[in-house]
């Protein structure tokens, strides 16, 4: 129950790819697990079929998978793989379920006998033993051949983007004698303009929880588009800065461990955090340079961020992921509220540029959110009380 709740939570915001899941899922069972399909290849087929599901799909069905899987591994619930196929496969894959396009004859000459036909039958088998299969192999389906890979080679792959070094930064700016300081300088220099333009050439999205959202193409080679989300605060600028600085476990329940790894100055140091991921997904680990300034005109304040590798910066989860791009733009808004916003672009691995486009924008909106939420007053409960 403690792992299936977080999954059911999830059912709001995930609905379309719980619909659209079910719909994928019933022509793969049905091909991959029909009687001409050789038992022996069985699980190369869905592997196959897997790789061509959409991101959000193929997580929502590992993590489905894998707990169905640990309820089958307790000897208490006494279910096996396929005491369970048999219960869900016909709701999961929509089994038995007349189409819009029956005409009244062919549904009532369908059930008129009261037995399912022969096809029904078929059907049922075919995804009861492919979803028990499914389940026993859970570990194994969502491995990729690295032969497999190499023969999908795409832009994404291509344009796959690796942590520069201090020195690699230094020599990425124009001037001679570039450094890691100027580099870190000319991105708050053209964050600064930026919000001086009020951000033009931004193509606004819907967003939700009263936040704003908006993307831009960057135009690198990269496919990974800049993101940028929006929301006032109940807390001066400097109050918000410490908040998303030294405070992340206060908004990110996803924040296990973090270090400074480096302190190259009062205000610039490298800096290393892992997130957690609901299981079976891969924590994340980030090794980030950062720095931050808070003596700009009218108490603004500025955090910028930037992926580095560093010797002293082991991989502390399972996946490194790369901040192309994090920028906090902190402005006062009167009566002590500030505007945050935060400019984000991150390879966070495994996905494709389709799962970033649709929602990983969502994900910045959902951040900003939080560290608003995390300043807003616990509210008592029960009756008010006269004094």
């Amino acid at each position: 129950l403690e792992r299936i709740f977080p999954l059911l939570s999830l059912s709001r915001e995930m609905a379309f790819p719980v619909v659209s899941l079910i719909l994928q899922l019933t022509p793969l069972n049905i091909t991959c697990f029909a009687a001409d399909v050789p038992k022996e290849q069985r699980l190369q087929a869905v592997q196959a079929a897997i790789m061509l599901m959409s991101d959000e799909n193929r997580e929502v069905l590992q993590t489905l998978l894998c707990f169905l899987s640990d309820v089958t591994s307790v000897e208490e619930n006494q279910m096996t793989p396929m005491n369970i196929a048999v219960c869900l496969a016909p709701s999961l894959f929509h089994l038995n379920i007349v189409k819009k396009e029956s005409s009244p004859r062919v549904i009532q000459k369908k059930y008129a006998t009261g037995k399912p036909d022969q096809k029904d039958l078929s059907e049922n088998l075919a995804a009861t033993q492919g979803l028990a299969h499914m389940i026993m192999e859970c570990n194994k389906l969502f491995e990729v051949p690295h032969e497999m890979v190499t023969q999908s080679r795409n832009s994404y792959i291509d344009a796959e983007v690796h942590s520069p070094t201090l020195d690699e930064l230094g020599k990425q700016v124009d001037e001679e004698g570039g450094n890691y300081q100027m580099y870190l300088e000319s991105l708050m220099q053209n964050l600064h303009k930026e919000a001086k333009e009020k951000f033009k050439g931004w193509v606004t999205c819907s967003s939700m929880e009263n936040t704003e959202l908006a993307y831009k193409k960057v135009g690198d080679g990269n496919p990974l588009r800049l993101w940028k989300a929006s929301v006032e605060v109940e807390a001066p600028p400097s109050v918000v800065l410490n908040r998303v600085l030294r405070e992340r476990h206060l908004w990110d329940e996803d924040f296990l461990q973090w270090k400074v790894v480096e302190s190259l100055d009062k205000q610039t140091e490298v800096y290393q955090y892992v997130l957690n991921s609901m299981a079976p997904h891969p924590v994340r680990d980030f090794v980030v340079l950062r720095t931050w300034r808070t003596d700009l005109p009218r108490g603004t304040c500025m955090l910028v961020a930037i992926s580095v590798e560093h010797e002293e910066a082991p991989l502390m989860g399972a996946v490194r992921a790369i901040v192309m791009d994090s920028q906090y733009l902190i402005e006062p808004c009167g009566s002590g509220k500030a505007r945050l916003t935060h400019i984000c672009r991150i390879d966070l691995k495994g996905h494709s540029p389709e799962w970033y486009n649709k929602g990983f924008g969502h994900l910045c909106a959902a951040e900003v959110a939080r560290i608003r939420n995390s300043f807003q007053p616990l509210i008592a409960e029960g009756p008010e009380t006269k004094i």
